[in-house]
């Protein structure tokens, strides 16, 4: 019984702390690990006619700006982001559920916190806050190639059917930029850029 306890308790573990070997280390575009906690650009991978960086707009009839939306100038570097994952440990794997936010939020805002809404929208919508209408689940960010640098971000519904179907993210042209939505065959292709390092380049 003892030896039985150890082996569960021993596989437990592992898949606790140490990650699957399908799983890749997600990396920015210098090859350095990204780091929960760390600021975070998500830059389109297509540098010329892929737009720019991520924002926040209002959209419908909102009085806040709580639409992620992606510039249309590729000049425009964006908001930078913050990770989170469940596992304490010092990087980020392509199989983890992540928590994506904004550093810095709207005052009419409760929340930086990425969710995907629903309203009257023909589409379900990536915005921020908890207080709008929102689906349950968490985002993945998912390799478009082994090595590539290159990768997509992914939401999966707490409750969904089948059990565990997740979504690609894509973008829905809007007014005032691209709006990131779920899609089935057209990921919004994207690299990370580390925000503090780029800061300092800029001093």
């Amino acid at each position: 019984m003892k030896s039985t306890l150890f082996t569960f308790s021993l596989l437990l573990f592992s898949f606790t702390y140490f990650p699957l070997a399908f799983t890749e280390t997600v990396e920015d575009i210098n090859g350095n690990p990204v780091f929960p906690g760390g600021k975070y650009y998500i830059a389109p991978l297509i540098s010329k006619g892929g737009g720019g960086g991520l924002k926040l707009g209002k959209t419908g009839d909102s009085e806040c700006p709580v639409t992620v939306l992606q510039d249309f100038s590729e000049v425009v570097r964006g908001l930078p982001v913050r990770f989170t994952i469940i596992v304490k440990r010092g990087v980020i794997f392509t199989t983890d559920e992540v928590d994506i936010e904004f550093v810095k939020k709207p005052k009419c805002a409760e929340s930086a916190k990425w969710v995907l809404a629903h309203d009257d929208f023909p589409t379900s919508w990536v915005g921020i806050g908890d207080n709008i209408d929102a689906f349950q689940g968490k985002f993945k960010i998912e390799t478009l190639g082994s090595g590539s640098g290159a990768y997509k971000l992914v939401y999966c519904p707490l409750f969904s059917a089948p059990p565990g179907a997740c979504s690609d993210i894509g973008r829905y042209r809007d007014e005032n930029g691209w709006r990131l939505v779920p899609t089935e065959n057209d990921p919004f292709r994207v690299v990370f850029i580390d925000a503090t390092e780029s800061e300092k380049a800029v001093v």
